[in-house]
């Protein structure tokens, strides 16, 4: 299961365990309360520490394409085709500023890294 995936699961668990928890006191049923809140402090501590693995994982791939000795944003031509683009630049990774990798990596506009001038 990808990180991603774990936490909206480990999410839609918390969501639940909030309810049960507000339903449980309105039901003034103290250990009910007391279990869920354990629960609901147990999947925080989770989703915390995948958050800082998926922040991790995101900045090891952001420093492994930086890594690569050529940049440039792509023309407006090149975004259409992409594919075409892609088959004739070895080893090229397109980084789009809208997604958390070009944000983490604070580009401006779509810009493709390879390792070979393109």
């Amino acid at each position: 299961m990808t990180i991603k995936n774990n936490l909206q699961a480990l999410y839609d668990k918390l969501e639940k365990s909030r309810r049960k928890l507000t339903a449980a006191n309105d039901r003034g049923d103290k250990a009910s309360s007391i279990q869920f809140t354990l629960e609901i402090k147990q999947l925080t501590k989770e989703i915390e520490s995948n958050k800082q693995k998926q922040s991790r994982d995101l900045g090891d791939k952001a420093n492994k394409i930086m890594q690569l000795k050529f940049k440039r944003a792509l023309t407006k031509a090149e975004q259409a085709d992409m594919g075409k683009l892609k088959k004739s630049v070895r080893g090229l990774e397109v980084v789009h500023p809208m997604t958390k990798l070009g944000k983490q990596m604070g580009i401006q506009e779509v810009t493709g890294f390879a390792p070979t001038k393109f």
